[in-house]
């Protein structure tokens, strides 16, 4: 089963996530299949860039985002419909 979650980067005291399509049952930041975007929380507001495109595929062959990376995607696709 795969999934959509976090896998954390940077430095001690300093994170910063990369957005992965995973195996669930691999460890956090052990193997993934694709990176499908990346979350630097240390940014005012949180900087979020997905792959649209490459989110949606990925749901529609079954892997669930995790309840952060739902979040995530939800105030992303906000963004974009106010954007456009």
């Amino acid at each position: 089963m795969l999934a959509i979650r976090l896998r954390r980067t940077g430095t001690t005291k300093k994170p910063y996530y990369r957005v992965v399509v995973a195996d669930s049952r691999s460890w956090r930041d052990g193997k993934f299949v694709e990176i499908v975007g990346h979350y630097d929380p240390r940014a005012n507001p949180g900087k979020v860039v997905l792959k649209s495109d490459r989110v949606d595929y990925w749901i529609s062959k079954g892997a669930q985002p995790s309840d952060t990376v739902k979040s995530l995607i939800k105030g992303h696709r906000k963004a974009e419909k106010l954007a456009a």
